[in-house]
């Protein structure tokens, strides 16, 4: 089992703190403002980024794009992809493992997994890339939260280039019932101004469903996005699974949590549906 590397770091460790700090950012006045109330309704996200900072930091921001999910009915299984900030492991590595919070225990779809790994030779099974990494973890009550029990997919992503994750995009579409996450945070340690400035013309390509446009921009305009790969396997794995139109949920900077506008993180939540 996989054990948890930021619990008491990046959210409490304590299971009802967590839970208080999890509806925190629900009812936050930078976040939906309300808990999320499930209806059931037919999927229509087949895609979504969401941040993953410290609850305290981005907990207002992730809880827009579950608040959104909690709405309609679970999906078979999910695929979580994050960014390998550690790196340690393998460049694409997928966990086979069980993972632990402090919620109870998160089953991998063994199924899923091993399909992908034998259509999509550049992933493997690796657990040493995850081992330490917190953007996936940090997604795990959130998910636990609003679903109960579920089973997901975890890829850590340590190369990010355009023609890795239009591969990994591929390998994803032939997934069924799945909902696809990508874990990023947007530009670090930049003004406030810098940031959305930056991070508009980066959000500009995703709502225009560019892939590629977007990671012209990353690396043209040298924009921090530390989840950018996964960000653009994302977009191009939902649109091969029927979606059609981007939505941008929620844009918010520390600087608004911590009253510093001179040196900021920023966190975009966004869905991709059908």
């Amino acid at each position: 089992m996989r054990r948890p590397a930021v619990a008491g770091k990046f959210y409490p460790a304590d299971p009802e703190r967590l839970k208080r700090q999890v509806e925190e950012g629900f009812l936050h006045p930078l976040g939906p403002g309300e808990l999320p109330k499930g209806t059931g309704r037919e999927r229509e996200v087949v895609g979504a980024v969401v941040p993953h900072a410290g609850y305290i930091y981005s907990g207002p921001e992730a809880a827009a794009v579950y608040h959104e999910l909690a709405k309609e009915r679970k999906p078979r299984t999910m695929v979580i992809m994050g960014p390998n900030h550690t790196g340690h492991g393998s460049a694409l590595a997928v966990s086979k493992e069980a993972w632990w919070t402090p919620l109870g225990e998160v089953p991998v779809d063994l199924e899923g997994a091993d399909k992908l790994l034998e259509i999509c030779p550049i992933l493997s099974h690796d657990e040493a890339a995850h081992r330490y990494e917190h953007s996936i973890e940090v997604q795990l009550p959130f998910l636990q939260y609003i679903y109960g029990e579920f089973q997901f997919i975890p890829i850590s992503f340590g190369t990010q280039d355009l023609e890795s994750c239009m591969e990994v995009a591929s390998a994803l579409a032939v997934l069924k019932d799945a909902l696809i996450l990508a874990s990023s945070d947007f530009t670090h340690y930049e003004s406030q101004e810098a940031a959305a400035r930056k991070d508009g013309e980066a959000i500009k390509h995703l709502l225009a469903f560019d892939e590629e446009g977007f990671m012209r921009a990353v690396y043209g305009q040298g924009i921090t996005i530390c989840g950018h790969g996964p960000i653009a396997a994302c977009l191009a794995a939902s649109k091969r699974l029927g979606a059609r139109r981007a939505e941008l949920l929620k844009y918010g900077t520390s600087g608004e949590i911590l009253g510093d506008f001179t040196q900021v993180v920023a966190y975009a939540g966004m869905v991709f549906k059908k």
